[in-house]
């Protein structure tokens, strides 16, 4: 069967940004209340218009412990009163997922993988939506593979792509075969380049992102429980995935970008390679390494916000 291919916009699309958070289902609208379970959130046990009203800005990223600590580094960032070791994890009645809030910023962890995000994306677009936000910039900071880059590489995704290199997302509804595109913002993408030349040691580049479904086979990983190709055949691939425009390799760009484009939410998605996939599969760097890697993400996305907010 042949999918079924989305187009997520109409009309004049640099307008889409002006309008309120948009969800693409009408059922909602004739729901009572709308329980976000895994954010362990609700539109009948929750004023979401005054505890997220003002949000503009949403980081979302991978660890619990990494987007407790961003919280609080943006606590610092943005000068907010008491101490950022006080964040409150607003999910703190489920074990699924920590949010926190810090001034106009929402800071999210969504485990791992597509389904993981997926399901915390449309809880996150719900909230969005119930709380009445307008003019939201989404973020994903994470880590990657790099594709011929060095390690430290940050990678800013212009397209998030399959593993045919096509920027595209296949979601199945009902048996059949959804599509959806996965294009970013491309001003967005620009600003963060822009940010990164004026901050010291942030290398950066943009470059497409390829999303796997696993860590290990979908990447072409030598070293995993199983393995059926050959080093070369690893090494091929990887050839063509660089010829294709693709700079690094992850597991969640691709939902996030295309659930993103759907609801006309402008996004990001910034990652840092933690190491070459050329030269191995393996993250040997140390922990104190791996640790000033992961703050160049959030140290980019800093600077962004701050300079949209006149803080520079």
């Amino acid at each position: 069967m042949a999918p079924i291919l989305l187009n997520c916009f109409g009309g004049d699309q640099t307008d889409y940004i002006k309008q309120p958070v948009q969800v693409k289902n009408p059922y909602l609208d004739t729901m009572e209340e709308d329980i976000l379970y895994h954010f362990s959130l609700s539109t009948k046990s929750h004023n979401l218009p005054e505890m997220f009203g003002d949000i503009k800005f949403v980081c979302v990223g991978g660890s619990a412990n990494r987007m407790k600590a961003f919280a609080q580094f943006m606590h610092q960032e943005l000068k907010q009163p008491g101490n950022p070791e006080d964040v409150k994890d607003i999910c703190e009645g489920t074990d699924r997922y920590c949010m926190y809030k810090v001034g106009p910023v929402l800071s999210i962890s969504h485990g791992m993988g597509v389904p993981s995000i997926s399901i915390m994306l449309h809880e996150l677009i719900k909230l969005l939506h119930h709380a009445q936000c307008r003019d939201v910039v989404l973020f994903r900071l994470g880590t990657s593979g790099g594709v011929g880059l060095a390690p430290g590489t940050v990678v800013i995704t212009d397209k998030a792509v399959d593993y045919s290199f096509l920027p595209k997302f296949e979601q199945v509804v009902l048996g059949k075969v959804i599509t959806r595109s996965t294009e970013l913002d491309e001003d967005v993408a620009q600003e963060l380049l822009q940010c990164s030349a004026e901050l010291p040691n942030l290398p950066t580049v943009i470059g497409n992102t390829m999303c796997t479904h696993d860590f290990y086979e979908g990447q072409g990983r030598l070293d995993g429980a199983l393995c059926s190709f050959s080093a070369e055949e690893k090494q091929e691939y990887l050839r063509k995935a660089y010829d294709a425009g693709v700079r690094n390799i992850e597991m969640e760009s691709s939902v996030f970008a295309a659930m993103s484009r759907a609801c006309g939410l402008k996004a990001a998605v910034i990652c840092v390679a933690l190491l070459n996939r050329f030269e191995g599969d393996q993250i040997t760097s140390s922990h104190e390494v791996l640790v000033e890697y992961q703050q160049r993400p959030q140290a980019l996305v800093s600077h962004f916000i701050k300079k949209r907010l006149e803080l520079l």
